[in-house]
């Protein structure tokens, strides 16, 4: 066949035809993927830790075993407070959907009382009682699951680790244009990591505001809401809502319509003060997405790795912009993911 003959848009067709078919591919990976970028992402966070201990004339040994013990501590700490406080929930469970349909009965009552008839099966078929107060220990559940690889995962990040040293030799010695790929790779890491770690400082005090908040109104576990509230804060766009809407439900069975509105007041309070006010400051345009591109980039890892690619949806979506903007053929598309546009004179 002529190469001239063939139609203009054929390659472009092969290109997302293969992108399909390795999207398809890395979904039905899922349960080997997801640990290894864990493990990615914990060792590019790890890695600077790992960098200023040796730079300070800390032994190798020693600087690894102090950065994997504190990534065991702090595995082991959220491990232990999840699953003592998902075996909790669950008991209460039972007691809380009964309390939640209580409530439905008393609001379809009232509102016979006034001339409004409204059935029960109307009710629960706009609110469920059982799965609004479900799906609380199904996202447990699944965050628990992660945990399970969690050796798995901390011997990928010290072999990572371990490798993090010599891979600029190696990319030196392997590639033909090894200067710009170090660029390349030294941009992404560092973007990561700056967008991991801000996000970490703010998840951290999200977590902490709304537990302090729960306890002070009342509300039962709020360490866990708290331990949800941290986890979920790292989901943009709808994380913190996911977050907040448990625990408002609670609060609304256990202590009233007040109680439930004072807390609803305060997650709104706390995610405004953190996603409009702190993190803007602090993280500027590093991450450099625009907000469309920052929610469709949460369905779709959020799609091929479920909740573990929301939680990373971020870093992912600056991962392949970054990685788009090395190639001349591909920069137009990093361009369309920004935030700005810079035209080039």
């Amino acid at each position: 066949m002529d190469i001239s003959s063939r139609p203009a848009g054929l390659p472009t067709l092969i290109t997302l035809a293969a992108f399909v078919v390795v999207v398809a591919g890395v979904r039905a990976a899922e349960a080997v993927v997801v640990p290894f970028l864990l493990s990615v992402f914990i060792a590019i966070i790890s890695a600077p830790t790992l960098f200023w201990l040796e730079k300070n004339r800390v032994p190798r040994w020693l600087a690894m075993l102090t950065v994997l013990g504190a990534i065991i501590t702090i595995a082991v700490l959220l491990s232990v407070l999840i699953g003592s406080s998902v075996r909790s929930f669950s008991q209460d469970l039972p007691h809380y959907q009964e309390r939640l349909s209580g409530l439905l009965s008393q609001l379809s009552a009232w509102m016979s009382q006034h001339g409004r008839d409204l059935s029960m099966d109307t009710v629960t078929g706009y609110l469920n009682p059982g799965a609004a107060m479900q799906l609380v220990a199904d996202i447990l559940n699944g965050l628990g699951s992660v945990f399970g690889n969690m050796f798995l995962i901390i011997l990928t990040v010290v072999f990572i680790l371990f490798e993090a040293s010599s891979m600029p030799r190696k990319l030196q010695a392997g590639l033909p244009n090894a200067d710009q790929s170090l660029r390349v790779f030294s941009a992404i890491a560092n973007n990561v990591n700056r967008y991991l770690a801000i996000k970490t400082l703010t998840s951290v005090f999200t977590g902490v505001a709304v537990a302090s908040a729960l306890a002070l109104i009342g509300v039962d576990y709020p360490l866990l809401w708290g331990v949800i509230a941290f986890l979920f804060n790292y989901i943009p766009s709808i994380g913190s809502v996911i977050a907040a809407v448990p625990a408002i439900l609670l609060a609304l069975i256990q202590l009233g319509t007040g109680a439930a509105l004072v807390s609803a007041v305060f997650y709104v309070v706390i995610n405004v003060l953190i996603s409009n006010v702190i993190e803007p400051k602090l993280m500027g345009r590093q991450v450099g997405l625009s907000t469309l591109v920052v929610f469709l980039s949460l369905v779709f890892w959020g799609w091929v790795f479920g909740p573990v690619g929301m939680f990373l949806s971020v870093p992912l979506t600056v991962t392949a912009k970054l990685a788009l903007e090395s190639g001349p053929r591909t920069r137009w598309i990093a361009v369309l993911l920004g935030n700005k546009v810079e035209l080039q004179k």
